[in-house]
């Protein structure tokens, strides 16, 4: 069910993964997958677009939208939402900065680090400062400390931004993690916007996403920031969702003024319909492939890079590679150049971190085999 697309397709199908690398690099840094729509969500956009849906969304709470997220949380994560909690946003970034921004309180954001790049600057667009919660790159598991999250609130932090799943970690957080974080939050009156844009991606072997929300005594201080679109790889077609299950939360979000929620798009409405309600097979399929590229990945280091060090890949198609040993502070920069490879700099996840970097294992075997040969050539002495 999983359809690998062209060279040639993808260069046309995803401009900035595809187009921004010249024609003898192979790309695995922007996070899309290289695979074909899946079937339904092609139909019912060809559709859409032989009808002519080209004007503004409708505005209405819930709607189909919001009724097509719930089935999928409630069949996906067993999570019972009403479709008036949803409400849409242009993109995941656009729902965490209009939470900060309505939600919040005006003390600082926690963020932990290493973190998705475009994330790093929410706090100060919104007029916060941010403070860092640091993993340990040599951690044998990247965790959230519990005790420095602690101390950040205690000093006057407000929220926490939670990425769950990680990018780029890879972590799934268990309801045990999950729960120590919410004692924490609820011990200084704090507030939690969870990005869970890369829920629907739990790989085999993985504890299941629990959605923020759906332990007890979430409600009134968090909502959650969700999307089709790293899943179905509709990131294009701008449309997110955020979801508050709290009353006064959910009407404080739909009363702001209409150019503080960026638009989203009716195609991406459509999209994201589709996706909910007609693609749990594919989806299903789509985890098996990227579990078989993990494990695939896993045996290409352990050839080619032995000693590389990889987090272990739980979810997402985003592996977090340490390549220190090989004497690089910028690995990424050096597979570029002389590899022709593009990877993601681990120093943008985390300013100054040295011999780190992510790789996007969405695309087929014979292209992620090519990769890690291409790296270890330039990387091995």
């Amino acid at each position: 069910m999983i359809v690998d697309r062209t060279d040639e397709e993808l260069r046309y199908a995803l401009p900035c993964k595809w187009g921004l690398v010249d024609e003898d690099v192979l790309p695995a840094w922007v996070a899309e997958s290289d695979y074909a729509w899946a079937p339904p969500i092609a139909a019912a956009l060809a559709d859409a677009v032989a009808r002519g849906l080209t004007g503004y969304p409708p505005f209405d709470e819930g709607g189909e939208l919001g009724e097509a997220y719930a089935g999928f949380a409630a069949r996906q994560y067993g999570h019972r939402l009403e479709p008036a909690h949803v409400i849409p946003t242009s993109d995941v970034t656009a729902g965490v900065r209009l939470a900060l921004d309505v939600l919040s309180e005006p003390g600082p954001v926690v963020m932990p680090i290493p973190g998705y790049p475009p994330q790093l600057s929410i706090a100060s667009i919104t007029g916060r400062e941010r403070v860092d919660l640091v993993v340990d790159p040599d951690a044998e598991r990247a965790e959230i400390d519990l005790d420095r999250l602690d101390r950040l609130f205690a000093d006057g932090a407000r929220t926490l931004l939670l990425t769950q799943p990680h990018n780029p970690w890879g972590r799934v957080f268990t309801t045990a993690e999950l729960e120590g974080i919410r004692d924490v939050v609820l011990r200084h009156g704090a507030r939690v916007v969870s990005d869970e844009i890369h829920a629907p991606l739990v790989l085999e072997g993985a504890p299941p996403h629990v959605p923020y929300l759906s332990l007890d005594g979430t409600a009134d201080h968090a909502v959650a920031v969700v999307a089709a679109s790293k899943a179905f790889n509709v990131q294009g077609l701008k449309c997110a969702q955020l979801v508050a299950t709290d009353p006064a939360a959910n009407r404080a979000l739909r009363d702001v003024p209409m150019a503080r929620n960026d638009s989203w798009s009716p195609l991406g409405v459509v999209a994201g319909v589709a996706a909910y309600t007609e693609c749990d097979e594919w989806l299903g399929a789509l985890r098996v492939r990227l579990s078989e590229q993990r494990d695939l990945l896993v045996g290409l280091l352990a050839e080619h890079l032995p000693d590389a060090r990889m987090r272990p890949l739980e979810a997402t198609y985003l592996a977090w590679l340490d390549l220190r040993a090989y004497g690089h502070d910028d690995p990424a920069e050096v597979v570029l150049e002389r590899g022709r490879v593009r990877l993601s700099a681990g120093h943008d996840y985390q300013e100054g971190l040295p011999g780190h970097a992510r790789l996007n294992i969405a695309t087929s075997p014979d292209r992620l085999t090519e990769i890690v040969r291409r790296m270890a050539k330039v990387l091995v002495a």
